[in-house]
C-alpha cells in the first residue's frame, strides 16, 4: 500500500510542478507581451494553420514556452521580454502559406516569411534590435544571414523543435491530446 501512496504522490508533485511552469508562464506573457495577446491581428493567427492542425497562434505560444524552457535548462542569462515577444511575432505573416489560389503565393514561404513578418509586427509594435533579429533570422540556415543575439538563437532552436513536433503529428491541435518526448 505505501508503494502505491508514494506514486501517487510522486504524481501529484509532477503535476505540481507543470501547473506552476504554465502558470508562471503565462504570467511573463501578460508581463511582456500583454499587448500582442490581445491584438485582433495576433489572434486572427488563430484562423492560419502552421504545421499539421496546429493553428500559427498555438505555435507562436508553443514556441515562446520552449524558448523560456530552453533559456532556463541551458543557464542563458538573456531578455525574458525580448525573447517572449520575438517568438510571439516571429511567423507573424497574417496569410494563410498552404493557400495556393491566394495572389502573391510563393512556394518559397519558408525564404519570404520572417521578412513579412518583421514588417507586419514593426507596423503595429515598437520592436527593439534584438526583437527584430529574432523575426528576422528565426528561419537560419534559409536566411542565410545567422542570428546575431543569443535570444535569436534560442528562438531559431525552440522554432525548430516545434515544427519538428508538429510536422511529425507528435503534438496535434488544440484540445487533443499531445504525446511527450523524454530526452
Amino acid at each position: 500500500m505505501k508503494r502505491k501512496s508514494e506514486k501517487y504522490e510522486k504524481k501529484i508533485s509532477k503535476l505540481r510542478k507543470e501547473y506552476e511552469k504554465k502558470r508562471e508562464f503565462y504570467r511573463l506573457l501578460r508581463e511582456h507581451a500583454g499587448d500582442i495577446i490581445k491584438s485582433d491581428n495576433f489572434q486572427s493567427t488563430r484562423n492560419y494553420i502552421q504545421h499539421g492542425s496546429i493553428p500559427v497562434h498555438r505555435h507562436c505560444i508553443d514556441v515562446a514556452r520552449q524558448s523560456i524552457a530552453i533559456s532556463q535548462l541551458l543557464g542563458i542569462p538573456c531578455s525574458e521580454r525580448e525573447l517572449i515577444r520575438g517568438a510571439l511575432l516571429h511567423d507573424y505573416f497574417l496569410y494563410d502559406w498552404h493557400d495556393r489560389s491566394r495572389e502573391n503565393y510563393q512556394m518559397l514561404h519558408g525564404f519570404y516569411h520572417p521578412g513579412i513578418a518583421l514588417k507586419n509586427a514593426s507596423r503595429e509594435y515598437k520592436l527593439t534590435l534584438r526583437e527584430k533579429d529574432i523575426i528576422k533570422k528565426h528561419m537560419w540556415p534559409l536566411t542565410v544571414v545567422p542570428p546575431r543575439c543569443r535570444e535569436a538563437w534560442i528562438v531559431t532552436t525552440a522554432d525548430k523543435y516545434c515544427s519538428l513536433l508538429e510536422t511529425l503529428k507528435l503534438r496535434r491541435g488544440v484540445g487533443k491530446a499531445r504525446l511527450r518526448i523524454s530526452g
